[in-house]
Parts: C-alpha cells; structure tokens; sequence
C-alpha cells in the first residue's frame, strides 16, 4: 500500500494539515491500516523535497504546517492511479516460504503446517465477514475493504488446499528405494561367492 499516494489522494481535495491526513486515512480505510503520525509527516517531507507537495505560508512547522499539492504532484497521482500494480516478480510471501522450507526440516509435518494456516485463514475470514455484516449499509470503503480481504484469503485458502493435495501425491518413496537398490548387489554377492566352487 502506497502512504505517498495516499497522502496525495487527500490533499487532491484540498490543503490540509498532517494531523488531519493521518485522521483522514484512518478514516477512509475503515481503521483497517493505522498510520503513525510520525510516518504521515516523514512521507510529507519526502513528498515536498521531491516537489509533490509544498507546505504553506504559515511559517509553522510540524502540526502548524499545512500542505499543499503541486501539479507535479497532481501528475504523479494520476500516473499512480492508472497503473496496474506491478506483480512481477512475485512478492516475497512468508507463508509460501515457510511451507517451502517445512520440507527440510527434519521432524517437521507439513501438511499439519498447512492445516494450521489454513483453520488461521478462515478465522480471519470469519472476522472480516463479522465486520462487514456488523458495517452501516453506507459504509462503502469499509465494505470495500473487507471484500478485498475476504478475496485475498480465500485465495490464500485455495492455496493451501492445492498445495496439501499436492504434497499429498508426492511420492517420497522414490529416495528412499534407491539405497535399497544399491544394496542388493551387495547382499547378492556373497550369495554366488558361498555357491562358487572352490
């Protein structure tokens, strides 16, 4: 999720002050993401040394600094907004590692560490469809949102099924009869050595 463009989102409609843009975020996402006020005025700096913003008049400093968007920084929201979000490459996810890496460990079930996130996942499903159902009916970003996760795990869901019954499929056993196929010529030799004629 882009602060930055966020925060240029808000000031599009009009100067405003850090403290309310930190308020105004939380309030648009549906309290979903917090935002720190300290992350809020760190972003505004680095959007006004990049020439996005500019800060007013008022000679203040902090939470006395009102901000305005500059055109550039108008152009850089727009450029934003119309861009498909880059996928490629594939974000690190951890969950995707941590199944990955369970393979190796020794001791370690994977398909109970898929289970695990998996009865994870539609708790947090649960969640999102008691917040959406106790949600105003004019609430649209919090709907919004709470779709947007309920997408998301579901997918994640999805997921972790395939993956279990892929795992499932998988054969480990092809490692392990290889050692029992080289030891048969050995077992084998001594065999023919005590038929052999002396």
């Amino acid at each position: 999720m882009s602060v930055r463009h966020a925060l240029l989102a808000l000031l599009s409609e009009e100067p405003k002050f850090g403290l309310r843009l930190q308020q105004e975020f939380e309030e648009r996402t549906g309290e979903v993401w917090p935002l720190n006020v300290g992350q809020v005025y760190i972003t505004l700096q680095r959007l006004e040394r990049d020439g996005l913003v500019e800060s007013g008049n008022e000679g203040g400093s902090g939470p006395q600094k009102r901000f305005v968007i500059t055109p550039a920084g108008r152009a850089e929201l727009d450029r934003w907004l119309g861009t498909p979000a880059d996928d490629v490459p594939p974000p690190r996810d951890e969950l995707v590692i941590k199944v990955l890496i369970s393979l190796r460990v020794p001791g370690a079930d994977v398909h109970d560490i898929v289970q695990v996130h998996r009865r994870h996942m539609i708790e947090l499903m649960q969640r999102y469809s008691h917040l959406k159902m106790a949600a105003s009916e004019d609430d649209v970003g919090l709907a919004l949102i709470a779709d947007a996760e309920l997408f998301r795990l579901e997918g994640i869901v999805r997921w972790l099924d395939a993956a279990d019954t892929r795992l499932r499929l998988h054969t480990p056993a092809a490692p392990v009869s290889a050692p029992a196929a080289a030891e048969v010529p050995q077992s084998a030799e001594p065999m023919q050595r005590q038929g052999a004629p002396r």
